[in-house]
């Protein structure tokens, strides 16, 4: 497919999705929220790629969120529902009754893992990216914050889902400081919100040379193993061992099952096929 507002860049296994609309700082239009959710399908569809990366276009920011200049403000006798019916009759869809995600990709839903290259800014909407992510890098000039409070909105599923992955009181102040106060990629390392932070110039490089580290090791072993921990985060411990469990006999079914031990003993690189 063609995009107006993001690229894909396919190399071997790995896809880089950047969003492309730098001169508005990468900021989330109707079309980009429609063209993220075919883009993400696509690419969890396609069975020669293997883990994607998510990044943003220039060197300023990965995503402010949603473009207040474009997104929909549906109104019913003349009040705001905010609800983005994109055109749609008002909750005609079964994606009007859900959270909206705008940028988030479908995380709970997807199999591969995704690596968020923070390149600047990180902010609204943006968090999404960083905190669904699997593995986050950032570049050391990158930012991070939560401006909803500031313009007179409540935060919602960002700073629910960041609380999630940062310390409580660092999560809340974030949320309540709103525009005021950003945390540095320095910081952000220190909490764990981002694994790795590489000087700007390296950032893109270094996002696929770990893509190319996971894609190295059995990519359905990668997603079974992705999976127990991503849908374990919302059980009790005793229902996610087990879940996880279940994803490893599916697992230990295939034949890059038979290949890894194979190729240890034969002191060779595995030949994964993903079956």
């Amino acid at each position: 497919m063609t995009y107006n507002t993001i690229i894909i860049d396919r190399r071997g296994h790995t896809a880089c999705l950047t969003l492309n609309r730098p001169q508005v700082l990468n900021s989330i239009s109707i079309e980009m929220m429609g063209e993220l959710k075919s883009a993400w399908q696509e690419l969890e569809n396609d069975p020669e790629i293997w883990t994607t990366i998510v990044t943003g276009a220039g060197e300023k920011a990965l995503c402010t969120g949603a473009d207040v200049n474009v997104i929909e403000g549906n109104e019913i006798d003349g009040r705001s529902t905010g609800i983005d019916t994109w055109g749609e009759s008002v909750l005609s869809s079964f994606r009007q009754w859900e959270t909206p995600q705008e940028a988030t990709p479908p995380y709970l839903q997807m199999s591969k893992p995704v690596i968020c290259a923070v390149n600047g800014i990180a902010c609204g909407a943006g968090l999404d990216l960083v905190s669904t992510c699997d593995i986050a890098i950032a570049a050391n000039h990158a930012t991070f914050f939560d401006p909803h409070v500031s313009i007179g909105v409540a935060s919602g599923r960002e700073m629910v889902r960041m609380a999630r992955v940062l310390p409580l009181q660092v999560a809340m102040r974030m949320a309540l400081v709103g525009k005021f106060e950003r945390l540095s990629a320095a910081r952000a390392y220190e909490l764990g919100l981002v694994s790795e932070v590489v000087p700007k110039e390296q950032l893109m490089d270094r996002a696929w040379e770990v893509a190319e580290m996971v894609n190295r090791n059995a990519p359905l072993a990668v997603r079974g193993t992705r999976l127990g921990i991503r849908k374990g985060l919302g059980m009790p411990i005793y229902e996610a061992e087990l879940i996880s469990e279940s994803y490893r006999m599916r697992v230990a079914q295939t034949n890059d099952a038979q290949e890894g031990p194979k190729a240890f003993l034969e002191k060779r690189a595995p030949d994964w096929t993903s079956a």
